[in-house]
């Protein structure tokens, strides 16, 4: 038997994927019923479908994984095709830790180290996306990788997805004061993609939790972006400084790196500052 017949129950792509839709109601117009539990027939196929997902992303030495719901949440898509994203009722989302010893390298702005680490983990998250929509391919079902970091509004620095948000929608942590995912076993240490499917998989609940009495990132900040409550994030703030470090020698790229420096995961602060020699 094929792996697309087992994943399949036997009945053909078209037929599972038209069965898997009606028992979790979903339907091109209204999309998947985000908070469902998924209590159906298809619950072994849910699990066996996610233990595929998991094994390639543990071989491929990705830290976070998660499934969201995406009927919602429609203004996190930019540049979409709507006919592609009525296909699509899941985000896959991936992510891989940062280097404690390369964030401790950063003192006030982003090194060359830092520059080179973050493109790294962000072309090894493209080629693992790319890895498993290939894979959900090969078994008969619809996918799309997101790049881990290709904006299509420089200005708003807006993507064709939010891997945050999805991420957030995924319960794998939430929004932090310095608008990024916090994450309980890496903080914001995190970098994130994401792959649009209609492979069979329970949707994850959001996580209901915040930052609480950490203040960390506040002075972390060299332009003050960074407030006590979220809603008063200085989006402009934190960009204008982006670009003010994107002109700095051998940088070329919107990247800090600061606020992310300071807030770590549980157990991560312990090993955030490297000894002395």
């Amino acid at each position: 038997m094929s792996r697309l017949s087992a994943i399949a129950g036997g009945c053909g792509r078209q037929a599972a994927v038209s069965r898997w839709k009606t028992e979790i109601g979903y339907n091109y117009v209204g999309g998947i019923n985000r908070g469902d539990t998924f209590n159906t027939p298809m619950s072994n196929d849910f699990r066996r479908n996610l233990s595929i997902i998991t094994h390639m992303a543990n071989e491929e030495g990705i830290d976070l994984l998660g499934v969201a719901g995406i009927s919602h949440g429609r203004e996190h898509f930019h540049q979409l095709p709507a006919s592609l994203l009525e296909k699509l009722p899941l985000a896959i989302v991936i992510g891989v830790g940062l280097s404690a010893a390369v964030l401790d390298s950063l003192e006030d702005a982003p090194n060359l180290v830092y520059l080179h680490h973050y493109r790294q983990i962000n072309a090894h998250l493209d080629q693992v996306a790319l890895k498993i929509s290939q894979e959900i391919t090969r078994l008969g079902y619809l996918s799309v990788p997101i790049a881990a970091s290709q904006l299509v509004d420089w200005e708003k620095q807006l993507g064709h997805v939010s891997h945050k948000e999805l991420a957030r929608l995924a319960g794998l942590g939430w929004r932090g004061r310095n608008n990024l995912l916090v994450t309980e076993q890496w903080g914001a240490q995190v970098r994130l993609s994401s792959i649009l499917t209609d492979f069979p998989l329970e949707a994850a609940k959001p996580v209901v939790k915040d930052c609480g009495n950490c203040f960390r990132c506040l002075s972390s900040c060299p332009v003050e972006a960074i407030k006590k409550e979220l809603k008063d994030f200085d989006s402009a703030g934190c960009y204008n400084q982006l670009k003010e470090f994107k002109k700095q020698t051998g940088i070329g790229h919107h990247i800090c790196g600061l606020c992310v420096k300071v807030c770590a995961g549980v157990g991560r602060w312990e090993k955030q500052s490297l000894p002395s020699p």
